[in-house]
């Protein structure tokens, strides 16, 4: 272990899943578990002894295995999913078929063809990084293929609340959020939200246009999303438990 690090990267394996582990070194007296998609984080007192660590990864492989036990939910994240042709993708209302073929090639591609995606993967490639690589092909294309409908829904729904300045719009493949807005004008939607019902977009879009007036979380904030969507925490709920649903 390098002590310098406030934060590093290791493995557990919990009912034969491999699931990665942030290691978070901080200022605090003591230790505490989470679980956020696809990542376990363990945050210990900054300056603990590595054997401390090692006896707290123990501890955290029991804990995480009793989560998994209570939620079976948290544990979908971190299974590998594979792909092959034929299998059936359903994102919100469309359906896109999948025709996977490995070539002699250096790197990974994706194309829409009507309502397939053809994925000409390199099959010198490890099978982890293939499926990491095609899970963001499949955003890339699935994006396209949605943003024309989603950038029309953004400018209509700011037109009906904040009616703010936008100056880009972007629909990418983000796990760490549902969207972000900058100061700048920019609104970055996550693929992901393509999954969720359209109230609860409609509600990651409101919440991302209130930043234009409001760039933090504080009660004007929250009174603007409730405003323009008074059952938001209803929609928050849907998000958090239905967070592992939401993915390629």
């Amino acid at each position: 272990m390098h002590r310098k690090l406030l934060k590093y990267r290791n493995m557990l394996t919990v009912g034969g899943i491999e699931v990665p582990v942030d290691i978070v070194f901080e200022r605090r007296f003591d230790t505490r578990y989470g679980i956020t998609g696809r990542r376990i984080t363990l945050r210990v007192p900054l300056g603990a002894p590595n054997e401390f660590v090692h006896q707290q990864l123990g501890q955290l492989q029991s804990w995480v295995q009793q989560q998994f036990e209570a939620r079976p939910e948290l544990r979908d994240p971190f299974i590998l999913k594979t792909y092959k042709t034929g299998d059936l993708l359903q994102v919100g209302k469309r359906r896109y078929f999948l025709e996977v073929n490995l070539e002699d090639r250096s790197s990974h591609s994706a194309k829409l063809v009507g309502d397939t995606i053809c994925l000409s993967l390199a099959k010198s490639s490890n099978e982890l990084h293939r499926n990491k690589s095609i899970r963001t092909l499949l955003s890339r294309v699935v994006a396209g293929d949605f943003y024309p409908e989603v950038s029309r829904r953004v400018l209509d729904i700011n037109d009906r609340t904040v009616q703010r300045k936008i100056q880009n719009i972007f629909l990418k493949y983000n796990h760490s959020n549902w969207g972000s807005c900058s100061s700048h004008g920019n609104v970055n939607l996550s693929t992901r939200l393509l999954f969720a019902p359209d109230d609860v977009q409609d509600y990651v879009i409101v919440h991302e246009l209130a930043h234009l007036v409001e760039l933090n979380h504080s009660d004007r904030f929250w009174n603007i999303v409730e405003g323009f969507v008074p059952d938001y925490r209803e929609k928050e709920k849907w998000l958090k438990v239905n967070r592992a649903r939401c993915d390629f």
